[in-house]
């Protein structure tokens, strides 16, 4: 009797909770189109799956027999001699049918054979299974995944990086599950159920009927108990992901929570927590104690009531006591089947949640297309005319953020800068220095105007080679936690270790990397941890010269440097902008003297513009206080 070990109806969380309605069902099939390439597998596992299930359900047959055997051997005498081909045959067909024609030693070799056959065709059908699971998973994984990583910033913004990894993780799990076990065990269920009944009632009918009287009490009790069990699983699920929100944030600021001795207040928020979770399990594991107490009553109770009823028949020679025998495993059979229908039912519902899920985000409009995951794309510049040192023009640029449609970020911004140019964006925070850049790599759609890139509209480039020929230098480097060398070769996937290393030099990287032991093997740690910020500026720098890009943009890459990995950083990023077009989004305003233009913005507007020299001489001007007041900060620090 095949079933699951979890409880009836638990772990359905409050968005897997699917009612499994014909339109749901649908959209959860689609999900399975992954499984089509291997659907000759699947044919096959099914196969053997009907097989292994035939000969498991005819254990309580060849079982009875064995009891026939023993408690009424005489019956037996006429069988031990003269076995013909054809008298195995009618041995065979008489295992089905009320009069035993076997010998104890023969229903026992019958078993050990079929025994045998029923562990070749469950070892068949596993690996079938498993085979289509895993490779058709493997398909959705890898469709999910590039699916993800193409779709625009304002994705992202909307969905939580923890959601998106539960539906990458735990929401194909579900469906693995499914494929490998769930399917097999619900035809498993259902072919028990429907089998046995249909085999019992050749024993007795009147046995049958008075077994099938017990049923109602359990689909009544599964319906009473499975809504309070359910209900106190999801609180459990809820406050176990409460719990687990506090683990992520504690450890991802974990020297935030050092710095301020917070450790005792955040073990106490944990145990908080996990007490919750103790508290709705426990009222949870009354609920289902007391389905588990009133299920084996009924059960065993029903047991008892079938072998007295039976008892009676046998007494009164309507029933022979092998048939008895056979019955009630027969009818351990069917209560199992019974029991595990309802958790098969709960793992249906979390199925269709899952696949309507999975199934809007792959139905989201991607903004680049993979067209083989398997090779890196080549960093190529042919689609921008003037690759070399193009010019970038922002006309009458207005936009709001998809997230705050109410508040105007830029308003009707326009700017030039010229080929070869280098200019700077300063201003206050939120005076939309960061928006200009991510506007020029379409991260976001324009309210309203265009930019253009040698004067041609960025939305007519396909998006991927306009981001090839950009390169970034952040503030606040992300590194990727493999080697130095992988992170400077992430620029440029196709370079070689020549060229890795000339661009580590060029980045004024080269001396700090080869004074690890590992050199260029030194693994630099989540996030670049291991390595210091003036040395994960380099690294940036040196991946992006690697790119070889047209336009560069520095979001103020040295403003939270010392002195000296800032002249350091600076003397790579002057190698960097030669012969490139760049904008600088500044903040410490002594690194942009030497730029052709400065842009001054103030409320989503461009409020100044002009050199260095220029704005400074201008009274009361924005710049020139925010040169004065830096100027006084650093008087105020010497």
């Amino acid at each position: 009797m095949a079933k699951r070990s979890s409880s009836f109806g638990a772990g359905v969380s409050p968005e897997d909770k699917k009612k499994v309605s014909k339109e749901g069902f649908k959209k959860a099939l689609k999900i399975f189109r992954f499984t089509l390439p291997y659907k000759g597998t699947f044919a096959i596992g099914f196969v053997f799956l009907i097989l292994s299930q035939i000969t498991t359900m005819s254990i309580p047959l060849l079982m009875g027999q064995m009891v026939g055997a023993i408690v009424s051997p005489e019956q037996m005498a006429n069988a031990t001699t003269g076995m013909s081909s054809g008298m195995v045959t009618d041995k065979l067909q008489n295992v089905f049918q009320e009069a035993p024609k076997f010998t104890l030693n023969e229903v026992t070799l019958i078993f050990v054979g079929l025994l045998i056959l029923q562990s070749v065709f469950s070892f068949f059908r596993v690996i079938t299974f498993t085979r289509v699971s895993e490779q058709s998973m493997r398909d959705l994984r890898n469709a999910l995944y590039s699916k993800i990583i193409t779709l625009p910033v304002p994705f992202f913004e909307k969905n939580r990086v923890g959601e998106l990894m539960s539906r990458i993780t735990t929401d194909v799990s579900q469906l693995q599950d499914i494929l490998s076990i769930t399917l097999a065990e619900l035809f498993r269920q259902i072919f028990t159920l429907i089998g046995g009944i249909i085999l019992i009632s050749f024993l007795s009918s009147k046995l049958t009927l008075f077994m099938l009287l017990t049923f109602p009490f359990l689909v009544v009790a599964a319906i009473i108990f499975g809504k309070f069990i359910r209900k106190n699983a999801k609180k459990v699920q809820d406050e176990l992901a409460a719990t687990n929100i506090i683990v992520e944030e504690t450890l991802q600021s974990i020297n935030v929570v050092k710095a301020f001795t917070n450790e005792s207040l955040e073990a106490h928020r944990y145990g908080l927590s996990v007490q919750k979770v103790v508290d709705y399990a426990l009222k949870a594991a009354t609920f289902r104690g007391g389905f588990i107490s009133f299920i084996i009553f009924v059960l065993f109770g029903g047991v008892v009531g079938v072998v007295w009823y039976g008892g009676n028949l046998v007494l009164q020679g309507e029933l022979a006591f092998k048939d008895l025998f056979t019955f009630i495993i027969y009818t351990g059979f069917i209560g199992g089947s019974v029991g595990g229908l309802g958790d098969m039912y709960a793992q249906i519902q979390k199925t269709v949640g899952a696949s309507e899920r999975i199934l809007e985000i792959l139905g989201e409009e991607s903004e680049v297309k993979i067209t083989d995951i398997t090779v890196p794309s080549k960093v190529t510049k042919t689609e921008i005319p003037n690759a070399g040192t193009p010019k970038i023009q922002y006309r009458n640029v207005a936009f709001q953020y998809p997230s705050r449609p109410d508040m105007p970020v830029l308003k009707d911004i326009s700017l030039s800068v010229k080929s070869g140019e280098k200019i700077a964006l300063v201003g206050h925070s939120g005076a939309g220095k960061s928006t200009i850049v991510q506007l020029l790599m379409r991260y976001y759609h324009l309210a309203k105007g265009e930019i253009l890139v040698d004067g041609k509209n960025i939305n007519t480039f396909d998006i991927t080679d306009l981001r090839k020929n950009i390169a970034i230098v952040p503030q606040e480097v992300m590194l990727f936690g493999g080697t130095i060398y992988e992170n400077i070769a992430y620029g440029n996937p196709e370079a070689t270790e020549e060229l890795v290393i000339e661009a580590a030099r060029k980045a004024n990287a080269l001396e700090f990397i080869n004074s690890f032991p590992e050199g260029f093997k030194t693994i630099v740690g989540e996030r670049g941890v291991k390595l210091s910020g003036g040395q994960r500026q380099r690294i940036a720098i040196a991946r992006a010269i690697l790119k070889d890009p047209a336009i560069l943009v520095l979001d103020e890459a040295t403003s939270a440097l010392d002195s000296e990995s800032e002249k350091l950083v600076q003397d790579a990023l002057d190698r960097l902008m030669q012969n490139r077009t760049t904008v600088i989004i500044a903040h410490r305003l002594a690194t942009i003297r030497n730029v052709d233009t400065i842009y001054v913005l103030k409320d989503g507007g461009i409020a100044e513009k002009g050199t260095h020299d220029e704005l400074v001489l201008i009274d009361e001007g924005i710049y020139a206080n925010l040169v004065k007041l830096q100027f006084d900060n650093a008087m105020m620090i010497e």
